[in-house]
């Protein structure tokens, strides 16, 4: 018999479901990790927490189920959407916290962009709002904070992912950087339209193309 695995990483836990052919749950497990928040109104998540108790559910699901990692024969992910996380290709190693989809700490410069008049723009390519909840500001953020991270990433050493491109650069080892169109979609970054990353978005908020994931059919 052939099994499912679902990876659901949340805001507040990392879940493990494991399902048969006849889609019925044979095991399950679920753990909390910390909440950070350094400041009043922003919000963290250490990436390796994220990790590690995403892939610590996932061995305990399969221990429980007493099946083979080879009888699994795919794994599905659902996740928290707009949570940014930038890390370096070569060492796989987070370059700052995961700016988790509540944080507030680009409001201002959300703000800036409607009075900019921009707000219609991102509506019409990403149907979106303007709003901090989403990538975009937060991935503008980050490259703005850390010292020579822009550099690093217009020469490709960095790579953006919202949590299931980071779950599943580290489940391939860094041999795959993707992701799909619903989760692309939620970066303020995707156009919805051509279905692809949008050049003059990009250019808004001042984001070289080469971090971003490739975008797959789920």
């Amino acid at each position: 018999m052939k099994y499912i695995l679902a990876l659901d990483q949340g805001t507040t836990s990392s879940r493990a479901i494991i399902f048969n052919d006849r889609s019925e749950i044979v095991a399950k497990a679920q753990k909390e990790f910390p909440q950070h928040y350094p400041k009043p109104g922003w919000v963290e998540h250490d990436p390796d927490d994220i990790w590690l108790t995403q892939i610590s559910v996932a061995r305990e699901a399969i221990e429980q189920a007493k099946v083979s990692p080879r009888d699994i024969s795919a794994i599905g992910i659902t996740n928290q959407r707009e949570t940014t996380i930038l890390w370096d290709k070569a060492t796989g190693r987070a370059v700052y916290p995961a700016i988790v989809w509540q944080c507030r700490r680009t409001a201002d410069r959300i703000e800036e962009l409607k009075a900019q008049g921009k707000a219609d723009l991102i509506k019409q390519k990403c149907g979106l709002v303007l709003d901090a909840y989403f990538s975009a500001s937060k991935i503008e953020w980050i490259l703005d904070h850390v010292e020579g991270l822009r550099e690093r990433a217009e020469k490709g050493e960095i790579a953006f992912g919202t949590v299931d491109t980071y779950l599943i650069w580290r489940l391939s080892r860094g041999q795959v950087h993707a992701t799909d169109v619903t989760n692309a979609s939620r970066t303020m970054l995707y156009n919805i339209h051509s279905l692809a990353w949008d050049e003059e978005l990009l250019e808004l908020f001042d984001i070289p193309k080469e971090i971003l994931p490739e975008v797959l059919d789920s």
